[in-house]
Order: structure tokens, then C-alpha cells, then sequence
């Protein structure tokens, strides 16, 4: 438990010290959104409505996306994992506490939004503060479980950057981080329902602001919950010690982790 501990503090204090992982986890972040807070309130004020929820996910997927699987990859092809395989260090903790670390980070990142927005752009705070953490929570187990499955799957780093960037642009554009989902044409809204950004942003509306929710929040929080399950049973079972290793099994089963969002589409329809 103690070897447990210092990996922990260790990995959350080389996240405040690689600039890598710095600009993921803060900078980005926060810059972004400084710029919407100082644009987006201006051009429509109702955005006041949602820029706590909506920046804390621009700020999960940031760190969680394009942060996370980067080291995992990093760390695999300089052998580090195959020296933790060699001092009895389970694949379990390689997993957990990378995901842990950056979870404490997104913590600072969401405090920091939610008082800044109140502060400085006059947005209102959460109606229901036990829902808005419980919803926060899951987003982030949510989030990062798919950056650490594309941290076990992806061959390189430039392959870590390109899947991130599949999720975090549609996300951006059509998670209703800018704009309610309801206001998209219905087939894109559909399509939004593959992504996780589209389910956290409904049920913080629906179940956290008090505003009403594009569709059903118990359903986004079962399909998020869903995803979150798959995602890390997914990156267990896909782990790898060694880049050199044969693999066993497909890369292409991460593709599971879709399906409870594919279903929440499907029966959209």
C-alpha cells in the first residue's frame, strides 16, 4: 500500500513538472477557457448557463484524452513496464494510478472553472452541488477509462494523438459543450450520442443546473456508467508489457467500449 502511495504522489507531482503534461492538465485547459468565458458570453449570454459543466469537459478530455494515453505509451516502448513487470508490480496499478493522478489534477482544474466562472463572467453555480459532483465524478472515470484504453491499444504516440483527436474534435463541435444537442439537425444529434461529452453535458443540465436535458439523464448516466466498466475491463485485458511482445488479442475489441453508446443511438431513433 505505501509502494502504492509513492507511485501515486510521484505520478502527480510529474504531472505538475512535464511540460507535456502540464499544458494538458492546466494551461490548455484553463486558457481555453479563459477565451470562451470572454467570447462565447459576450456573442450568446446564455452560455452563462452552462460554461462550469461545459469547460470542466473541454478540461477532462484535455487531460484525459490527450493527456493520458500518451505517457502509457511512452512508458511502454522505453521498457519502464517491462521493469515494473520484473519487481512484481501489477498491471493493475500500472493502469490505476496514472488514471488517479491526472483524476487529481481535473479536480484543481474543475474548483478553479467553477469559481472563475462565478467570478469573473457571472455564471450561476449548480443548483444541486451533490448531482454536479456525482455527475463530475463519473465524468471523469468515464473519460479517463478511454484514455487509458487508447493508451493500451495505440502502437505509438503519434497513434495516441490521432484516436484522442477523433474524440475530442466531434466532442467539441457536437457534445453540446457550445450549443444545446437539441438544436443540432436529428441525424447529428444521433450521431453525437457516441460520444461521451453529449451524455455528461445532458445529465449535468438535467440532473445539476436545473435546465431542461435534451433526453433522458438516467440514461445518459447508465450508458456513461456502461462505458466506464468496458472501458477499463477492456484496457486490463488488452494490457501490454512490451511493445515487442506478440499480442494475444485484437486491438480492435476496444471497439466494445462503444457499445452502450451505439445502443443510446440506436434506440434514439
Amino acid at each position: 500500500m505505501n509502494a502504492f502511495a509513492h507511485h501515486l504522489a510521484y505520478d502527480f507531482r510529474t504531472g505538475l513538472r512535464d511540460k507535456s503534461q502540464m499544458l494538458m492538465n492546466y494551461l490548455f485547459p484553463l486558457a481555453f477557457f479563459a477565451m470562451m468565458g470572454l467570447l462565447m458570453t459576450q456573442v450568446n449570454p446564455t452560455f452563462k448557463e452552462t460554461i462550469i459543466p461545459a469547460m470542466m469537459v473541454n478540461a477532462y478530455m484535455a487531460g484525459g484524452l490527450l493527456g493520458l494515453p500518451n505517457p502509457l505509451v511512452v512508458s511502454r516502448e522505453a521498457g519502464v513496464f517491462r521493469s515494473f513487470r520484473i519487481n512484481g508490480v501489477p498491471s493493475l496499478s500500472i493502469l490505476t494510478i496514472p488514471v488517479l493522478g491526472i483524476s487529481l489534477h481535473m479536480v484543481l482544474v474543475s474548483a478553479v472553472i467553477t469559481a472563475g466562472s462565478a467570478l469573473f463572467f457571472g455564471a450561476a453555480f449548480p443548483l444541486n452541488w451533490g448531482w454536479f459532483v456525482l455527475i463530475g465524478l463519473v465524468a471523469i472515470v468515464s473519460i479517463c477509462g478511454i484514455g487509458a484504453l487508447l493508451g493500451v491499444v495505440a502502437s505509438n504516440s503519434r497513434a495516441t494523438v490521432l484516436l484522442a483527436q477523433i474524440i475530442y474534435i466531434p466532442s467539441m463541435i457536437l457534445g453540446g459543450l457550445m450549443l444545446p444537442t437539441s438544436m443540432l439537425p436529428p441525424a447529428l444529434g444521433r450521431v453525437a450520442l457516441l460520444l461521451p461529452a453529449t451524455h455528461i453535458i445532458n445529465a449535468f443540465r438535467g440532473l445539476a443546473l436545473g435546465l431542461p436535458p435534451s433526453f433522458s439523464t438516467t440514461g445518459s448516466l447508465l450508458v456513461l456508467a456502461t462505458g466506464a466498466i468496458l472501458s477499463y475491463a477492456l484496457a486490463a485485458y488488452l494490457f501490454q508489457w512490451d511493445n515487442n511482445a506478440r499480442r494475444t488479442h485484437s486491438p480492435f475489441l476496444a471497439l466494445l467500449v462503444l457499445a452502450p453508446y451505439l445502443a443510446a443511438m440506436l434506440l434514439s431513433a
